[in-house]
């Protein structure tokens, strides 16, 4: 082995040993994680546990369990299992713990009960961040992403998909009562052996089939018509790709575009996004303290009311119009080609022709005035218009705010590739990090605390590489201070 390093013996006994503070370096992302921690307020923060029973084996300080959990998150090491091995072998986390090793039991039960003071510290950390004026654009893209949970799809159930399985049983019952005649019809020595197996069948299946009607019992009294079993909070949604779908929620995250922080979150078990634009908004500007917020999302944010909600709330919001009119794709002329004058309130057709405002509906707590014109009945263009007597045009009340929101759009094309580039990297990130299991917690209380633990991992993380270490230490000393 000459011309190599050679290693000490393991047999070396050292006359001075080395402190263990020596294995650390002074920028190693430990110590961010021991100022951060140590220069919080836990019990302002909502943690249990922060003052020692008088009687009694005494207990782990939060703290030392808060950092245990920032290290794991840090380190893509989520399982409880998982922490207390490397609490017993792990140099760093020695260092953070002051050789403290608790069992999984004791670190699991920490993310469980603390809910709300983990969830009010990845709070407080955005707001440090605040103060190190890492917010100074005042813009956000708000997108929601779908994330698995423990629940398994076999373990979910809706109507349509109770029906299905039902009817499969029922058709796998008549089969094997089928073969089952036709086994006693035969009644050979061979046969006996296929009877019994069938008959075994058959009462499996009647099993199954007693355990499902239990479970339709249970999902008429779900107001979404929709039943997990293992989560009973989380639901079956639709994903990207084409027939296919997850159970799990619908994260909400709003990410600032200079730094790429998430500013804000939330778990939500919507299987769409239409209603978390204002509430998403309303909580980033919050978080980031602007007066005047800017706002992207993609066109599965847009809805007129929450459009409206953001407009009348200083928010400037930029979204797509969503295409909901097959139209264009038939070859008849689609309502963008229908332009409005606002101060007749009237409507220009192609041809020429002026529509007036006829009558108003409400639809979904929404006012809509509805145009049209007699002329349509003698137009030249009608067959390429409508199929219909006459061409009606809808428009929703509040419908300059959509429309000046668009001329805003039209004229900063490139804010959607801003979007793109700004938060579906930091999902990409955030289930990089979790693995195919993404979360291991149930219920949407605990999915929200192990969420905001990412979260909070995530923002150290892009915190430490924006600053520094050094520089991100002196600055938490003294955003405490």
């Amino acid at each position: 082995m000459k011309r190599f390093i050679q290693g000490q013996g393991r047999n070396q006994v050292t006359l001075l040993p080395e402190c263990l503070d020596d294995y650390i370096s002074e920028d190693n992302p430990v110590r961010v994680i021991d100022v951060f921690v140590e220069e919080l307020n836990l019990i302002e923060l909502g943690f249990t546990g922060t003052s020692p029973a008088a009687t009694g084996r005494p207990g782990y300080h939060p703290a030392t369990l808060l950092k245990i959990y920032l290290y794991g998150y840090l380190n893509r090491i989520q399982s409880s299992r998982r922490l207390e091995r490397e609490a017993q072998r792990n140099i760093e986390l020695m260092w953070l713990t002051e050789r403290l090793s608790p069992d999984f039991k004791t670190i699991a039960d920490f993310r469980h009960d603390n809910g709300t003071g983990i969830r009010n510290t990845c709070r407080r950390f955005v707001a440090m961040c605040r103060q190190f004026n890492l917010f100074t654009q005042a813009m956000v893209a708000i997108d929601g992403s779908k994330f698995k949970t423990v629940n398994n799809r076999d373990k979910n159930f809706t109507q349509h998909k109770l029906e299905q399985r039902m009817k499969q049983i029922d058709e796998s019952i008549e089969r094997y009562m089928r073969a089952l005649d036709s086994a006693d019809r035969a009644q050979t020595i061979e046969t006996e052996f296929t009877t019994a197996r069938l008959k075994e069948k058959l009462a499996k299946l009647r099993k199954h089939m007693q355990a499902l009607k239990a479970v339709e019992q249970n999902l008429q009294q779900q107001p979404d018509n929709q039943l997990s079993l293992t989560d009973p909070d989380s639901r079956s949604m639709a994903t990207s790709g084409r027939g296919t779908g997850m159970v799990g929620y619908n994260v909400q995250t709003a990410v600032d575009t200079q730094h790429h922080l998430i500013v804000a979150h939330e778990v939500t078990n919507l299987g769409h996004d239409r209603t978390q634009l204002a509430n998403m908004a309303f909580q980033a500007r919050e978080a980031t303290g602007a007066d005047a917020l800017e706002v992207i999302a993609d066109r599965g944010y847009y809805k007129g009311p929450e459009l409206l909600a953001c407009e009348q709330a200083g928010i400037t919001a930029f979204v797509p119009k969503t295409m909901t009119s097959n139209n264009k794709t038939l070859g008849l002329v689609d309502k963008r080609d229908f332009i409005y004058i606002k101060q007749d309130n009237e409507y220009l057709c192609p041809a020429g022709e002026r529509l007036a405002q006829r009558h108003s509906t409400i639809e979904h707590e929404m006012k809509i005035n509805v145009y049209y014109t007699r002329a349509c009945h003698s137009c030249a263009l009608k067959a390429q218009c409508t199929t219909a007597k006459e061409r009606r045009i809808r428009r929703w009340e509040h419908e300059d705010v959509l429309d000046v929101m668009q001329a805003r759009l039209d004229n900063n094309p490139g804010k959607m590739k801003q979007r793109r580039c700004t938060v579906e990297h930091v999902f990409g990130t955030l289930k990089l990090w979790m693995g195919s299991a993404h979360f291991l917690m149930k219920t949407i209380e605990h999915v929200s605390t192990e969420m905001s633990l990412h979260v909070l991992a995530y923002n150290l993380r892009r915190v430490m590489n924006i600053m520094g270490i050094s520089e991100m230490l002196t600055a938490l000393r003294l955003a405490v201070a």
